[in-house]
């Protein structure tokens, strides 16, 4: 048997002793040492959970919204009105069955104003076709339903927006009257309004209505084949760069494509922050942890001094003796993260199923805080803190050389 493990092992399970001997005088700072892990633990756990949901609930908000990836016409820009590109492109849609890509899709978009009887709203409407996928707006509508397109007959369902069916004083049912500008006309269109959605993105559910892209076509005087672009979906976000370089080679020198953090990078540049502030609160747990531990070290060397002089008298040498102190250090770590696990787990999934803590949806785009709890992640964190705890006490484990084994049995 490891001899310096057996004799940890005699320390921590010891209840009663000479009082010399005993742990009772380092029972309040061993236990300050492991509340400390194990709240630091927990709170890393719910840190790392909660930003990482956030950040996957925008995401997908948003590639719901814009798609992963965006393949527009070089003269396209920012005003809404697309130049057209034919439909009967070589990468489309044969790019459909790449390895990676789960969805493509064309679609166009033009500014118009709804008005009634008394307001009026500036709007984009976006058109979309037959190939459209409706299950990220099937998840957010809250009144009515989603419409189909045919290839046929233009359909005249549109769906808006709760933010824009509150201020018109619109339901589901109800007659959409839109006019638009084309050069120096004014056109108008009427739609019945199939559905009204809420994605808790403001910015997006102010200001977009669908619809067939059909009207689209027709308003702008395209060719029946000309779309405004082409929406690519992925399978996995991780993989957004390497498949929009992937994308933009495929569609040739006449296209653009662009993916979704550089069409709204202000909004991934905001959760792009977060993670610095996850990596905040681990290096501040984990320094509150070691710290809390190094004082429990030193303190259960200090009073287990006459033990220390003793081993060294039987001719144990200083590293054998570290690693006694070392190895019951590590058992107060372990106990103390096994704490904080069940913690931090726990009030994770409360929240996941449950959701207690709420936000305002119109600032952060989410009504409940949303959880995303994974095993790499928490192991990793379980693996980090272990480590990291331990080689902060190796420096102060030192101190064990300082013991004279002569004036150690003659202090007592």
């Amino acid at each position: 048997m490891n001899t310096e493990f057996f004799i940890a092992s005699r320390i921590i399970r010891a209840k009663k002793a000479p009082e010399s001997n005993t742990i009772s005088g380092t029972r309040p700072i061993v236990r300050i040492a492991v509340a400390g892990i194990s709240i630091g633990l927990a709170v890393m756990i719910v840190a790392v959970s909660i930003v990482t949901g956030f950040q996957k609930e925008i995401r997908d908000k948003v590639s719901g919204f814009g798609a992963h990836i965006v393949v527009t016409n070089y003269d396209s820009n920012t005003s809404y009105e697309p130049e057209p590109v034919s439909r009967q492109q070589s990468f489309y849609p044969s790019i459909d069955t790449a390895k990676g890509i789960r969805h493509i899709q064309v679609f166009a978009t033009k500014a118009g104003i709804i008005k009634t009887d008394d307001e009026i709203e500036g709007v984009v409407v976006k058109g979309v076709g037959s190939d459209f996928d409706w299950s990220f707006f099937e998840r957010h509508i809250i009144e009515g339903k989603s419409f189909r397109t045919g290839d046929s007959t233009a359909s005249k369902s549109a769906l808006i927006s709760e933010q824009i069916a509150k201020k018109l004083k619109l339901r589901a049912g109800d007659k959409l009257y839109m006019y638009f500008i084309q050069g120096e006309e004014q056109k108008a269109r009427v739609f019945s309004i199939s559905g009204i959605y809420k994605t808790g993105l403001e910015e997006f559910d102010n200001l977009y209505v669908l619809a067939d892209i059909a009207h689209i076509q027709k308003l702008n005087d395209w060719e029946e084949g000309e779309v405004g672009g082409f929406e690519v979906f992925i399978d996995d976000f991780e993989e957004l760069e390497e498949m929009g370089n992937f994308v933009y080679n495929a569609v040739g020198q006449n296209l653009n494509a662009q993916t979704i953090k550089e069409v709204k990078p202000q909004i991934f540049d905001w959760l792009g922050l977060m993670d610095t502030n996850v990596v905040i609160i681990i290096v501040l747990m984990l320094s509150v942890a070691g710290f809390n531990m190094i004082s429990a070290l030193l303190i259960m060397i200090i009073e287990r001094v006459q033990m220390i002089g003793i081993l060294k008298a039987l001719g144990m040498n200083n590293g054998s003796i570290r690693s006694v102190f070392i190895y019951n250090s590590v058992y107060l770590i372990t106990m103390g993260m096994v704490i904080g696990n069940v913690i931090g787990i726990v009030v994770c999934l409360l929240q996941k199923y449950y959701g207690f803590v709420t936000l305002s949806e119109e600032s952060y785009y989410v009504k409940v805080v949303p959880v995303n709890l994974e095993l790499i992640p928490v192991v990793l964190l379980n693996a980090g803190t272990l480590v990291v705890c331990t080689l902060m006490l190796v420096i102060p484990s030192y101190l064990v050389s300082r013991v004279s084994p002569l004036r150690a049995v003659r202090f007592n």
